[in-house]
């Protein structure tokens, strides 16, 4: 019985191989899209602190210049990932749950300023590390024609 476990591991449909692909796929292209919102938003707090609206006695107090420094590192990191996501590379899937999971918490601390905004970066976050955690390392390699590093 336990060879069978590992023989149906290893025989996988092409059909589970483009979704594997295909999710990869997602992730990447919503996390570039995640990244440049945040570089957006980054420059916008930098530039002109007058776009955000602050809120009186939140537990949670930052300067907003040095908001938008964070937000703006946040962004390049998460472009600079996403470019490795779309190489299907190793290092980027991890990375990438990685800087979603970071940018899910920076969207936390700034739900009072933005509640919509906020809310809406954290579930694009959530849908990024579901689609980079559900393939597994053997389905995107053989769907991206096995360039895995």
């Amino acid at each position: 019985m336990a060879t069978t476990h590992a023989s149906t591991r290893t025989s996988r449909s092409p059909a589970t191989y483009a979704w594997a692909e295909g999710l990869t796929a997602f992730a990447a292209v919503m996390l570039a899209l995640a990244g440049l919102l945040a570089i957006f938003r980054g420059i916008s707090a930098i530039a002109e602190d007058e776009v955000f609206v602050t809120t009186p006695k939140y537990v949670f107090q930052f300067d907003l210049t040095g908001w938008g420094w964070v937000h703006l590192a946040l962004g390049v990191v998460a472009v600079l990932v996403s470019v490795g996501l779309f190489m299907t590379a190793t290092w980027a899937r991890v990375a990438g749950v990685a800087i979603a999971g970071l940018v899910i918490i920076a969207n936390f601390l700034s739900l009072p300023y933005y509640p919509v905004w906020s809310v809406v970066m954290i579930a694009m976050s959530g849908f990024i590390i579901w689609a980079l955690c559900v393939t597994r390392k053997e389905d995107g390699a053989t769907a991206g024609g096995g360039r895995t590093s």
